[in-house]
């Protein structure tokens, strides 16, 4: 991969992270434009190390919010930061089963898999066009609906299932408050994606001597600093506009990426 499409690449990882859009989605399309031949295996783990860019920049940006959370578990008390810590481990089991169990079918799937992209972004379409009509509450996610709302993430390991709209859309849907329900998805997909940074490093496909590495640095940095822009004004915009844009994008993305593989 070449320096400059892995900052493409990176750019577009940061600022699709924060959307309903599926970032992954978006990133198989832009290898697919830019020629990239990457093996699937390959093309994973870059999708992976782009995604812990913007793991950190939702750190930053929720600091706070993070913060806050560590004192009040460090309390030792049945509290509710320890109580949102919880929702989030309930969360995580459904991605975790499915990335210890199906990493290798996974991998298949994320090497130009162009019409699949365009199905799943369709179905993310109808997603956020359910839930956009969904009445809004002050509702607060419940233990059952985190586990609910972690099937949804492990569903959007999907290229082209956005995992922000899918968990958003979910959570909303089961009758959470809109801004509730955001602020639980994008702080949820934070310990998967160490613990699946963590594991690739401790298994060797991170190496300072792959190939791999120069791009995939490049493309680090790109993700990271377009994910800090991203991520202080792009969720004000998915806590405050209607899903339905978001939900016609997908659609006409979905369609041209279709239409596109077929005349391929």
């Amino acid at each position: 991969m070449e320096v400059i499409d892995a900052i493409i690449l990176g750019i577009i990882q940061g600022l699709t992270e924060f959307l309903p859009v599926s970032s992954s989605g978006h990133l198989e399309l832009g290898k697919a434009i830019l020629g990239d031949n990457s093996v699937p295996k390959e093309s994973l783990l870059f999708t992976v190390v782009l995604h812990f860019a913007t793991a950190l920049s939702t750190i930053v940006v929720f600091r706070k919010d993070i913060l806050d959370i560590i004192k009040g578990i460090l309390k030792f008390e049945w509290n509710e930061d320890m109580k949102f810590l919880t929702k989030i481990i309930v969360s995580m089991i459904p991605a975790t089963l499915i990335g210890v169990f199906f990493e290798e079918e996974l991998e298949l799937l994320f090497g130009g898999q162009i019409a699949l992209v365009g199905f799943m972004l369709i179905i993310t379409a109808l997603l956020l066009y359910l839930a956009d009509r969904a009445k809004n509450t002050e509702k607060s996610v419940s233990f059952s609906n985190a586990f609910v709302i972690g099937v949804s993430q492990a569903i959007a390991i999907l290229p082209g299932i956005s995992r922000s709209g899918a968990t958003i859309s979910t959570s909303v849907l089961l009758g959470n408050d809109k801004t509730k329900a955001a602020r639980f998805s994008f702080l949820m997909v934070v310990p998967l994606i160490f613990g699946k940074i963590a594991k690739d490093i401790l298994s060797g496909e991170l190496t300072y001597e792959s190939s791999n590495f120069l791009p995939l640095s490049i493309g680090f940095v790109a993700a990271f600093i377009a994910g800090l822009f991203a991520c202080t004004w792009m969720i004000a915009l998915v806590k405050k506009s209607k899903l339905t844009y978001f939900s016609i994008y997908c659609a006409i993305v979905g369609l041209v990426a279709i239409i596109w593989a077929m005349s391929q």
